[in-house]
Parts: C-alpha cells; structure tokens; sequence
C-alpha cells in the first residue's frame, strides 16, 4: 500500500513534465508567495487546489481547527518566515464547516492531549454558550462555532506581534478570515479582513463579545 504511493508520485510527476516541461524548474528557482495560508489539518481542505494556485504561489501552515495560538512556536515560525522574510502580503485564516476539531470542543466531551489544543476554542463556546444553545440543530451549531472561530483566529493574527510590528514598518500585510464548504466546494468571506492595527484594535474589540447574527448562505444538511 505504502509503495503504491510511490508509483503514484512517478506518474504525477510525468504528467506535470508532460504539461509543462518548466514546471519544477519554476518551482526549484524560486520560492515568492504573496499569501499564508492558515488553515485546518483535515484532508479534504486541500489549500492550493480549492483556490486554483500552484505550491510555489501559496505559503500554508494548516493545524487542527485552524488555529493561530500565541504560545505555539510551530505557528509562530511559519508566521515569521512568511511575513518578514517572504514578505506575504496577504494572511488568509481559512476554517471549514463540519470541522472535527470544532465538533469535538462543542460536544464537552474529554479526548485527551487534544482537548489541551482545542482550548480556545471551548472558551469561545463558554463565552457564547447562551446564543449557542438556541441553535437547536448540532450540525447548524458547529458551523456557527466554525464561523466565529475563523474570526476569532483572524483576531488573534491581527494582535500578533509579528504582524503589528510589520504594520509598524509600513510593510504592506492584510489578514482575512474565510470558510470552506466541502458539501460544494466553494469558499466564503466572512467580510473580516484588517491591513492595519486601528483595524486589528476594532477587531479585537469585537472578539471580546459575542458577533452579531448575520446572514449566510444556506447550505443544506451536514458540512
């Protein structure tokens, strides 16, 4: 089975020559990304594939949940080498409906290592609880938590020293908050994009309580 993974390399990489002879000699040249793409560990979340741009276009650093956290130096690395060093001009935080690592913060039940990871996301579910609970369907209420999440993260990039210190500089960085559907494929702004820290002040503002209801495309059953 293992091995079959390596057939099916061989062949990929024949039918990529086979379309574009320059392919990886593009890629090997140069590595000069305009976006990082935070986003979710799940499989069926494939960054470059859902926005139709080629590895070498798109800085990715994916982690379950979709999480952007302070303290976790793997997060805070990609950070840094993708703003100062790449200079992207653009911080895509990018969750999914039906998200399993948001399920499994909402349903208060114990998982082990991972209820430690899913922390900030179980406090955005203590703090909305009361709107929360009157989301009678299960599946409507993780993808409402989904959808705070992703502006939640998107918040907690717009604080990070990293980016206020790029701000600072004058360096040209906005951070967006975006949601994918796997039921349809298409993804979804949620109309929280920031380029500069008066903006992140009001972001963060707005973190602190719970959002406002707002209208969303109706997506059917389960995503």
């Amino acid at each position: 089975m293992i091995e079959e993974l390596f057939t099916r390399n061989i062949r990929w990489a024949a039918g990529r020559t086979r379309a574009d002879p320059e392919y990886f000699r593009r890629l090997a040249a140069q590595q000069s990304p305009e976006y990082l793409w935070v986003g979710c560990s799940d499989s069926r979340v494939p960054a470059n594939e859902i926005v139709g741009l080629d590895p070498g276009e798109l800085f990715v650093h994916r982690n379950v949940a979709n999480l952007a956290p302070p303290q976790d130096a793997n997060f805070l690395s990609v950070l840094q080498f993708a703003v100062e060093i790449l200079k992207v001009r653009h911080v895509i935080v990018c969750g999914h409906y039906g998200c399993g690592g948001v399920r499994a913060a909402l349903s208060g039940q114990r998982h082990g290592l991972i209820d430690h990871w899913l922390q900030p996301v179980a406090c955005l579910c203590r703090r909305d609880a009361a709107e929360l609970e009157a989301i009678t369907d299960f599946d409507a209420r993780v993808n409402e938590v989904c959808e705070r999440n992703v502006l939640a993260q998107v918040a907690a990039v717009a604080a990070n020293p990293f980016v206020q210190d790029a701000w600072r500089r004058g360096q040209t960085l906005a951070v967006h908050g975006w949601i994918y559907s796997v039921q349809d494929g298409l993804l979804r702004d949620l109309e929280t994009s920031v380029d500069g820290a008066a903006g992140a002040r009001r972001l963060d503002g707005r973190r602190r309580a719970p959002p406002p209801p707002r209208r969303r495309p109706r997506i059917e059953g389960p995503r």
